[in-house]
């Protein structure tokens, strides 16, 4: 389970700096609005979204069908319980996988959709692949560290019940801030501090971080796959934004390859640029059992590339349908596709506010670092059952 994904962050282009919306105390605005009046629903491949449609029909089959899936108004009061899915569900499972015609029909009988009246902002995020080791030397000297036993969680604030709880250690019996991220790897955290596995490049740990899951590859080729397990509970700052005010990087050209290649080329100033960022994020490595075809999301099931997106739970509940219309950030055609809503990150706030999992390999990775762009999102509701 992801909280804190390209978070994680919240998808590699906020290290450039991304302006999030809040949680919003108002309600969220939708406008009822036919499938033909969806730009790009009748030329997208349905069919690529129905594997990410169908593991979350089996997860959530498994769950009591009064489990809570998040979201408000509308999407909550019809699909905001496990058990309000089972009528589509039970219809997906008549199909099968490249049944094109089949698949739009199960959407367009079972679902409403709705335009969200804000402007969509999407960012990407990406399962890196590094290099790294079981054992400590050879030029692995990097930690990545598992979740110490003294990280604890307070309650969330008394005013916003919805609100992030509080991260720290116990001091005296009191909770205080955990360690910042250069507090950690000055050795502040003594024993507490339990490497999992060395990494060669204390960037690659960096960008990790960042995207809060990925791939290690060992020497003898084996790979192995971490997960977010927690982090310190400090604030979280796109060192875009830093390398931006400090005249390092023009705004238009921020993005994840231009700043790992700044990085590269000043490796004196690397740490203490990376160090603006207090934000420090632990992993566990996932079992066999765990890894299937993609890393796992906050609802459980492995994403798929391309058709899974982070949303945030409190306007957005989990398994929902997800139109997006925007532009391709490689190519910058349009990009219209209709995702599963699988994935949040602490940072992925508010109706509109979106986060692409584009996979793995070079095109993953350059799409995600320079995925920062609006558009329009719809939600496809389920139907209510007569």
């Amino acid at each position: 389970m992801r909280f804190f994904w390209g978070l994680v962050a919240a998808g590699s282009a906020c290290l450039a700096g991304c302006v999030a919306p809040p949680v919003a105390s108002r309600p969220m605005a939708l406008e009822a609005v036919r499938f033909d009046q969806i730009p790009g629903w009748q030329t997208d491949h349905l069919a690529g979204s129905f594997a990410a449609l169908r593991a979350e029909c089996r997860r959530m089959a498994l769950m009591p069908p009064d489990t809570g899936l998040g979201g408000e108004g509308l999407p909550a009061v019809y699909g905001g319980k496990a058990g309000q899915w089972s009528v589509p569900c039970t219809a997906s499972a008549a199909l099968v996988a490249n049944d094109e015609a089949g698949i739009r029909h199960l959407y367009e009988t079972w679902f409403q959709p709705y335009l969200v009246a804000d402007s969509g902002l999407f960012t990407g995020y990406y399962e890196p692949e590094v290099p790294g080791s079981r054992v400590q030397g050879a030029g692995y000297t990097v930690p990545l560290l598992a979740r110490p036993a003294d990280l604890v969680q307070g309650a969330a604030p008394a005013s916003d019940s919805r609100g992030p709880r509080a991260v720290g250690r116990m001091v005296g019996g009191r909770l205080v801030p955990y360690f910042s991220r250069a507090e950690i790897e000055a050795g502040a955290m003594g024993p507490a501090a339990r490497p999992l596995l060395w990494l060669h490049d204390p960037v690659d740990l960096f960008f990790l971080q960042v995207q809060g899951s990925g791939r290690v590859r060992l020497p003898d080729g084996k790979i192995l796959y971490v997960a977010y397990d927690g982090k310190n509970g400090r604030p979280y700052t796109p060192i875009g934004r830093v390398l931006v005010e400090q005249n390092e990087i023009a705004p238009a050209a921020v993005s994840m390859q231009s700043i790992r290649a700044w990085l590269a080329a000043h490796p004196a100033q690397a740490k203490d640029v990376m160090d603006r960022n207090e934000d420090y994020v632990f992993f566990r490595i996932l079992s066999r059992s765990e890894v299937a075809s993609g890393p796992p999301g906050t609802l459980g099931v492995d994403l798929v590339p391309g058709r899974s997106v982070a949303v945030d739970p409190h306007f957005v509940p989990f398994g929902t349908p997800v139109f997006l219309d925007t532009k391709d950030p490689v190519s910058g055609t349009a990009w219209r596709h209709l995702l599963l809503a699988q994935d949040s990150g602490t940072d992925i706030l508010g109706a509109a506010r979106m986060d692409v999992f584009f996979g793995a390999g070079p095109y993953a990775e350059q799409a995600a670092g320079r995925m920062h762009a609006s558009g329009k999102v719809f939600l496809l509701v389920p139907r209510p059952v007569k």
